[in-house]
């Protein structure tokens, strides 16, 4: 499952860390405790409208910029993920094979195809 609040920490973390800053230099700024900011940073709390802007002025980036590659991020993290489901590994049928009977047995009756899921595990 991919998570919207462990991107968007990422992204954030490196903004703050492109700017050489420490994360006490950026909570102060921002005026948000240093815990709660790392929690964001690492994805462990959702960030509020509030506190995302007043993240985006103290690292003075545009919050459309962070959302654009907050979105990149995303879109990227979908396709890798549709990627591991290559066509057709969904559903595989499985069959067994089947004995004919004897000439002149109802050939219909004692054919019984069986068919299994495939599991595919996605990375």
């Amino acid at each position: 499952m991919i998570l919207l609040r462990r991107l968007l920490g990422d992204v954030l973390r490196r903004q703050r860390q492109r700017q050489g800053r420490t994360l006490r230099e950026v909570s102060a700024a921002a005026r948000v405790s240093l815990g709660y900011l790392s929690e964001v940073e690492r994805g462990q709390k959702e960030a509020s409208s509030e506190l995302l802007s007043a993240i985006c002025d103290a690292l003075d980036v545009r919050m459309s910029e962070v959302m654009r590659e907050v979105s990149d991020e995303l879109s990227l993290a979908e396709l890798a993920a549709m990627a591991t489901l290559s066509e057709g590994e969904l559903l595989r049928p499985v069959l067994e094979p089947v004995q004919l009977p004897a000439p002149g047995v109802d050939r219909m009756s004692s054919i019984t195809p069986k068919a299994a899921a495939v599991d595919v595990v996605a990375a």
